[in-house]
C-alpha cells in the first residue's frame, strides 16, 4: 500500500472571502476598514502557505496582527539605513515627544493663562523654548510644514512683487512640487538670476528694484553640484539692502560636527539673514513642521498675516516640537551620531542567535544616509544585518515590521536607524520569517 500523498498547503487555505465572512473577521471589517483587514488576510495566508501557521488558526492570526482599532499605520523598525525615510514619517519622536503629545491629547492651556483665566498666546511654551535655542532670532513662529513657511513669506512679504533667486537653487522638493511653482502661487514672481552652476553678487545687485519684495537663497539639501560652482553666502547678500530669506531646508538650529557642510539656523542669521525657514521633522528631529526665526519685526509681520491662521500647527504639534527643542537627545541626533563600532558590536549580537536557528546570515561594513531631503552626499560609516532577500517581503509585512534594503543580491539590516532596545525584536522577527 502505497502511502498517501501530502496534502498540498495551498487547498487546506481558507479562501479570502470565506475568511472575511467570518463573524469575528467582519466585525473588524467594520471598525477597521475591509482594505485593512483584507491585507493582513492575505499575509497570513501567505504565513498558512508557508507551514507557519495551522490552518484552523488562520482566524485567530488575523485578529492578532491586526493594527489597533482607530488608525491604519502600524509600527515599522527602520532598518533601511535612511535616518530620516521619508516613507516611513522622517523623524522618529524622542520619549520626551511622544510623552509631550500624549499630555497633550488632552484638555490643554495651549490659549488660556491659568492665573488669569484668560486668552493667552497659543503654543507661547514653544516659541519660548525656540527662542532660547536660537538667540540670534530676534522671534519666531512655527507653521505645519517648511514649504508652507515658505508660502508665507512670498504671501506676506512679496504678493505682486519679485522673489531674486539663483536659477542653481530652483529645486524640485519632493512627490512632484517644484519650489518655483509653490511660490509663483503666491502671486510673487520669482527673478531668476545667474546660471545653473554659478552666480555672483553682481548678479542679484543687478536684478534688485523698487518691485523686490526680498533675495531667497535655498540649501540644495537633496542633491549636490560639483565642479566648476559659485554661489553667494548670506553674510555677502547681506549687504544688498533689501530683505534676505534663507531657507536652510534640514533643520539644524545650532551647527553639528557631524555635518559641516549642514547650514544651521543659528550661523546663517548671525550671517545677517532676516529670516530662516527650515523643517521640523528632519534633523531637528521633531514632529513635521516648518519653522520661521528671524527679525522681530518681520517675524511679527508673519505672524499676523491672514494666511498664518491657515497655516497654523495643532497642540500636538506644539507639545512635540517644545519637547524635541528643550530635550537634546532623540533618536535622529542618536542616529547621526551613532559609534561605528558600537554598530558592529550590536549587529553581531542579533546575528548570533540567528546564526545558531540556522539562517543564513553575516555582519558586513556598510554606509547609512541621512536621508530625507538633508545632508546629501554625507555617508555615515555603519555595519549591517546580511540576510537573503528573499525574507526582504516577510519581514516587511510581518508582526512587527521590519523595513530594510535589498542591496547587492541580499537584504541589509541596518541597526543604525533602529533603535537599540528593539534589537531583540529584530531577531524574534528574522526568526519567525525564516522557519
Amino acid at each position: 500500500m502505497q502511502p498517501a500523498e501530502p496534502q498540498d498547503p495551498r487547498r487546506s487555505v481558507p479562501r479570502t472571502d470565506a475568511v472575511l465572512a467570518d463573524p469575528r473577521v467582519a466585525a473588524a471589517v467594520a471598525e477597521r476598514g475591509r482594505d485593512v483587514v483584507k491585507d493582513v488576510v492575505r499575509t497570513v495566508q501567505q504565513r498558512v502557505r508557508a507551514g507557519e501557521v495551522p490552518a484552523d488558526a488562520l482566524v485567530a492570526e488575523v485578529l492578532a496582527a491586526l493594527p489597533p482599532a482607530g488608525t491604519t499605520l502600524r509600527r515599522v523598525l527602520n532598518a533601511t539605513g535612511a535616518v530620516l525615510h521619508t516613507n516611513l514619517g522622517r523623524a522618529q519622536l524622542s520619549p520626551a515627544a511622544v510623552d509631550a503629545v500624549v499630555t497633550a491629547a488632552g484638555a490643554t492651556d495651549v490659549e488660556l493663562d491659568l492665573v488669569t483665566g484668560r486668552r493667552a498666546r497659543r503654543g507661547r511654551g514653544t516659541m519660548a523654548a525656540l527662542r532660547a535655542a536660537v538667540p540670534a532670532a530676534g522671534d519666531v513662529h512655527v507653521v505645519n510644514n517648511g514649504a508652507a513657511a515658505l508660502v508665507l513669506v512670498a504671501t506676506a512679504l512679496a504678493a505682486g512683487k519679485e522673489i531674486v533667486v539663483s536659477r542653481g537653487e530652483l529645486v524640485e522638493i519632493g512627490d512632484g512640487f517644484r519650489l518655483p511653482d509653490l511660490l509663483e502661487s503666491t502671486g510673487a514672481r520669482l527673478r531668476e538670476v545667474g546660471t545653473t552652476n554659478r552666480t555672483s553678487l553682481a548678479d542679484y545687485r543687478a536684478a534688485l528694484s523698487d518691485r523686490t519684495g526680498f533675495v531667497l537663497k535655498v540649501h540644495p539639501s537633496n542633491f549636490v553640484v560639483t565642479g566648476f560652482t559659485a554661489g553667494v553666502e548670506a553674510v555677502d547678500l547681506a549687504t544688498l539692502g533689501v530683505p534676505v530669506v534663507v531657507d536652510i531646508g534640514s533643520g539644524l538650529l545650532t551647527p553639528d560636527a557631524a555635518l559641516p557642510d549642514e547650514p544651521d539656523a543659528t550661523s546663517v542669521l548671525a550671517a545677517g539673514a532676516d529670516l530662516v525657514t527650515a523643517s521640523g521633522d528632519k534633523l531637528l528631529g521633531g514632529p513635521q513642521a516648518g519653522l520661521l526665526l528671524g527679525t522681530a519685526d518681520l517675524v511679527e509681520r508673519l505672524r499676523r498675516h491672514p494666511l498664518a491662521r491657515a497655516l497654523r500647527v495643532d497642540k500636538l504639534t506644539l507639545a512635540a516640537l517644545e519637547a524635541t527643542v528643550r530635550a537634546a537627545p532623540n533618536p535622529t541626533r542618536d542616529a547621526v551620531h551613532a559609534d561605528p563600532e558600537g554598530l558592529r558590536e550590536r549587529c553581531a549580537a542579533v546575528a548570533e542567535p540567528l546564526r545558531l536557528s540556522g539562517i543564513d546570515v553575516s555582519v558586513e561594513p556598510s554606509a547609512a544616509v541621512v536621508g530625507g531631503g538633508g545632508a546629501p552626499g554625507v555617508d555615515l560609516p555603519s555595519w549591517v544585518v546580511s540576510l537573503p532577500p528573499d525574507l526582504a517581503v516577510a519581514l516587511r509585512t510581518g508582526d512587527p515590521s521590519v523595513a530594510g534594503r535589498v542591496e547587492g543580491g541580499r537584504l541589509l539590516l541596518d541597526l543604525r536607524t533602529v533603535p537599540t532596545d528593539a534589537d531583540e525584536l529584530v531577531v524574534s522577527a528574522v526568526r519567525a520569517v525564516a522557519r
